[in-house]
């Protein structure tokens, strides 16, 4: 049986009791990794030629895609949807790590050194994924030099920020921690130089999965800067009025 072309998942109907997959994906007729951050400066033919070696896949909310210590290899990019990189600790608690969405790609450790998965990947809502085996991720990147100097720029991403998340749980506060998070999360969502929106709004439980905390210590620390004046609570986002405020304040306590 043929893999079913991502053209036609993308396509397809939601089976009974399926949501649509979240939109934003390219207009019909451009390649589907037209969007992506990884591979969207290549050109159509290479991209469609890249489409061809994959194959779709489709999971529904809270789905896991990806099980830690699993031993597959492929790359999965995200064509429409959220998914959410995690772990568990001992007693079941979740430990979230980023969420990903549209444009965004995952699991290229386990392709570039045939490890096992180093965590988990769940989908958030309806999620349209492209798998890319290892053989033909590894062929990219000796095709494309650009787009392996973009992979390792990523990976110093990740080290970096697993670096100041050791540091912070090391050596702040739960209520510090939960001002860190916040910062770290509008840094890719300003508006302008000292004002930022992050949307959708983030969940309690979820911030504090993050940093190691409770929800009720995420709630006191919100109240408290909303009180200030440096953060404002909508239906639809988190608005940080003074991100410089809330950046002060963090690095005087990490000293």
């Amino acid at each position: 049986m043929s893999r079913p072309a991502l053209q036609d998942c993308l396509d397809a109907p939601p089976q009974h009791g399926e949501r649509p997959v979240a939109a934003r994906a390219p207009a019909r007729g451009e390649p589907l990794l037209t969007g992506s951050k990884l591979l969207g400066g290549l050109d159509s033919h290479t991209l469609r030629g890249i489409e061809r070696a994959g194959s779709c896949r489709r999971y529904g909310p809270l789905e896991h895609i990806i099980d830690r210590d699993g031993r597959t290899t492929d790359v999965f990019f995200i064509v429409r949807g959220q998914a959410r990189i995690l772990n568990y600790s001992v007693t079941g608690r979740e430990i979230a790590f980023d969420d990903l969405k549209h444009g965004d790609y995952f699991g290229e450790l386990a392709a570039l050194d045939n490890g096992p998965r180093s965590a988990n990947v769940m989908a958030i809502v309806d999620t349209l994924l492209l798998a890319l085996p290892q053989r033909a991720f590894l062929q990219i990147l000796e095709d494309h030099p650009p787009v392996a100097l973009e992979v390792m720029a990523r990976l110093a991403r990740i080290v970096r920020l697993a670096d100041e998340r050791i540091m912070d749980l090391s050596t702040l506060a739960a209520h510090n921690r939960v001002q860190a998070e916040l910062l770290r999360q509008v840094r890719g969502h300003r508006d302008h130089a000292n004002h930022g929106r992050i949307s959708p709004i983030p969940v309690h439980s979820e911030i504090a999965s993050r940093v190691s905390t409770t929800r009720e210590t995420v709630a006191r620390v919100l109240n408290d800067l909303a009180r200030r004046g440096i953060v404002e609570r909508t239906k639809q986002a988190l608005i940080i009025h003074d991100i410089a405020t809330l950046e002060t304040i963090v690095e005087e306590v990490r000293g």
